[in-house]
């Protein structure tokens, strides 16, 4: 259920905002958003692994949060990366 290191990396390389960027907002989104994906196929298989169903949860709050910081700090910042992994609100 982990992310591949070259997955990872490419992940990084689209969006990250300069040359050493790897953890700013975008990128952690789009990390989450990776790992969310991953989960929720792994829980269609297995309806009752429930700790993975509760990380998943976990996953999907830290995601929502860095959304509303983006979206309190940078508006446009916040549209891009919406569009771009197609998550909805």
């Amino acid at each position: 259920m982990a992310l591949l290191a070259e997955k990872k990396k490419k992940i990084i390389t689209d969006f990250r905002l300069h040359e050493k960027d790897t953890g700013s907002c975008e990128v952690q989104i789009a990390l989450l958003t990776e790992r969310i994906n991953l989960l929720s196929e792994h829980l269609k298989l297995h309806k009752k692994d429930h700790s993975s169903r509760r990380g998943l949860l976990k996953l999907v709050g830290r995601r929502r949060r860095l959304l509303d910081y983006l979206k309190k700090h940078s508006l446009p910042r916040y549209e891009k990366i919406i569009k771009l992994l197609d998550i909805r609100k």
